[in-house]
């Protein structure tokens, strides 16, 4: 494979799709693809697969959602696999699937440009060792790809760590300490938890509203019970269920500083993207005075911040739970088909395919289901393109690039 990848004025083409990504998304376009006899080659800029999962995550992860709902096209997951797998389960499982599609990527392969060529009608994709061509490109790099960290004044004056909860992992080293937690979504509520494991003080900054639901309601899951009911009832007639549902469970959050967005949960969820925080124990924390609730961040000082309220505290650390972003305007020479924030104009679910045989997986904002929805019209769409050029699938008609550098398609 280096021989090839040192050949750097020959493009290497590949008989099918290139995908770009070797998280839950590419690997699931990749399995799909596959299943149907069809070759494609995966261009993933770290060493593993999944590295979202396996390096940017902290130790206590969980699936939010039950296993079922979290399944990758054509494989289940392992039945004795608890309701929420742990992160490490969700890897394993990751990695078995790639081990049943046979999918190997190429990995350390880090994409500077990809572009359309008109005259060749192909996809050209660079990375730092050489240029892969193919009529088919995938982004699944996903919504993701890169740490968000905001600009809040003064943060280089800050004296103490500044970590993401990309590069957090447990609470241990910041046992009794007072640390300020930027963010109040799902992985800021985690944080704060696995912070109270450690005695330390999380001071969480909540700066706009946001929906708190039980994780589960009577031992059902709460995204479950959503799903079950938007088959029979409006959608407003469910948020409303639910909000009532998370009242009565959890109490008025708005006394605790967690005000309720306008919007339903569901709703705001469909239209932003945005995604209700699932209770897993921050709020009895948060109710008992272990967690604290601040308001937005004035400024930071070198040893704490001073808050819009007026207030100012002392701090010996900071956690940004702030969230990630695309990275396909770093690398993408395209502008019709994804916004200047790496998204696609076209909202779900019309929106995993473009134009000249670009393709996108991982950008629905709906999770891993989203991702499954995806992966197969994709893999349909590929197929029946790919299939009118090469006929069925046969030791003759494989392009020995395929064969060489690609030994995961082998027939």
């Amino acid at each position: 494979m280096n021989s090839c990848l040192e050949a750097e004025h020959s493009p290497i083409f590949v008989n099918g799709p290139i995908i770009v990504g070797a998280g839950p998304s590419g690997l699931s376009v990749a399995a799909c693809l596959s299943n149907r006899g069809v070759p494609s080659v995966i261009l993933e800029r770290t060493d593993c697969l999944a590295s979202l999962w396996q390096k940017r995550t902290y130790d206590r992860l969980k699936l939010h959602l039950p296993k079922h709902f979290c399944e990758l096209p054509l494989m289940k997951f392992p039945k004795n696999f608890p309701r929420y797998p742990s992160k490490q389960q969700f890897i394993s499982y990751i990695e078995s699937y790639a081990a049943r599609f046979n999918i190997e990527p190429v990995f350390n392969q880090t994409v500077e440009k990809a572009e359309f060529d008109v005259v060749s009608g192909l996809w050209k994709v660079k990375t730092q060792d050489g240029v892969y061509t193919s009529k088919w490109l995938v982004v699944a790099t996903g919504e993701n790809a890169e740490p968000v960290v905001p600009d809040i004044p003064g943060l280089k004056n800050f004296t103490g760590p500044i970590v993401h909860t990309s590069a957090y992992k447990c609470g241990s080293e910041y046992a009794n300490r007072k640390v300020l937690v930027v963010g109040c979504g799902n992985s800021g509520m985690e944080v704060c938890l696995d912070l109270c494991r450690y005695n330390a003080l999380p001071h969480m900054v909540v700066r706009n509203p946001v929906h708190v639901l039980p994780r589960d309601f009577f031992g059902l899951s709460s995204f479950g019970i959503a799903m079950t009911l938007l088959k029979w009832f409006p959608l407003k007639l469910v948020d409303n269920l639910l909000m009532l549902l998370a009242n009565s469970y959890l109490g008025n959050t708005d006394r605790l500083g967690l005000r309720r967005p306008k919007t339903g949960p569901i709703e705001l969820k469909n239209v932003t993207g945005k995604t209700p925080v699932l209770d897993v124990g921050a709020i009895s924390l948060i109710q008992s005075g272990q967690i604290r609730v601040t308001q937005a961040v004035k400024e930071l000082t070198k040893k704490g911040a001073k808050f819009v309220d007026g207030q100012e505290m002392g701090f010996e650390s900071i956690i940004l739970a702030t969230g990630y972003k695309s990275n396909v305007p770093d690398w993408l020479k395209e502008n019709s088909f994804f916004t200047k924030e790496g998204m696609p104009k076209t909202p779900f679910p019309n929106g995993w395919k473009g134009e000249n045989g670009l393709y996108t997986v991982g950008f629905t904002k709906r999770g891993l289901l989203g991702t499954a929805f995806d992966a197969v019209k994709i893999a349909e769409d590929i197929t029946d393109q790919w299939m009118k050029s090469n006929g069925p699938l046969s030791a003759s008609n494989i392009c020995s690039s395929c064969i060489i550098h690609f030994p995961f398609n082998k027939s």
